[in-house]
């Protein structure tokens, strides 16, 4: 029986007083006896929590009550145990460093595209234009190696500041296709996105919610392996359990 509730939520919102926020956020979170990690940035939010359902749902009940956070959605994700060690609360520059401040995705969104319609199209291969579809991987190295998109290009980068760079050095070559940037849980294609249609890629998407909706609403269709999380459980299978120990790629630590 599954009884741990795990949630990975983000919202980009202006934020001022991070730490008075964070001394009501912290409260909270201690007072449920929830579990992760949560950074606050001038720019937003971004959540990883776990512990007993009905605690992490008044949580996020609280956490709506104010204005600037009643838009919030968190994705779901059940587990046996609690996957986290503590609970820590992080004031940070940027929720995903990007390094390009004029990408502001408060200001107006890229667009989007929904797991289900995505899904129309890699099994059609092409848009509704006609246009061929090419997936674009926004995560790093390490990442990718549990699993991806069937055909999905990346750019084998150690970190999604180096996002930017790689992409204009790939534009011309994608001219002419239909581009769908993805991450885990869509944080880092908020920016992606903007940055992508900001260099003049008009065909480009993000994929709402990232794999994690995607393996929620569609599942294993057109995706390959397991996809990593930033927890003890490592990576989730497509049907969001987490990947047995057998099959996992972390290496082992030398005796």
């Amino acid at each position: 029986m599954k009884s741990i509730l795990n949630i990975a939520a983000y919202l980009f919102v202006s934020l001022d007083n991070l730490t008075e926020l964070r001394t009501k956020l912290l409260h909270q979170c201690n007072t449920r006896e929830l579990k992760g990690t949560i950074l606050l940035t001038g720019e937003g939010i971004n959540m990883f929590l776990a512990g007993k359902d009905v605690e992490l749902r008044g949580f996020l009940d609280w956490l709506r009550q104010d204005s600037r956070f009643s838009p919030i959605e968190a994705k779901e994700s059940w587990s046996e145990a609690q996957p986290f060690k503590k609970m820590l609360i992080k004031i940070k520059k940027e929720i995903i460093r990007m390094n390009h401040p004029a990408i502001r995705p408060e200001e107006g969104r890229a667009k989007f595209i929904s797991p289900k319609k995505l899904q129309e199209w890699l099994d059609r291969g092409t848009d509704d234009l006609g246009r061929p579809v090419v997936m674009i991987d926004t995560r790093n190295a390490f990442e990718v190696d549990y699993g991806t998109f069937e055909n999905a290009i990346h750019f084998n980068i150690n970190k999604f500041t180096e996002f930017p760079q790689a992409i204009s050095a790939h534009k011309d070559a994608l001219a002419d296709k239909t581009l769908v940037s993805f991450c885990t849980g869509g944080i880092r294609c908020e920016k992606s996105g903007l940055y992508m249609r900001e260099i003049g890629i008009e065909h480009s998407y993000q994929l709402e919610g990232g794999i994690l909706k995607y393996f929620e609403e569609v599942g294993s269709a057109h995706y390959q392996g397991s996809c990593f999380v930033f927890d003890e459980r490592e990576a989730l299978e497509p049907n969001l359990d987490s990947i047995p120990l057998e099959n996992s790629i972390r290496k082992k630590p030398k005796a």
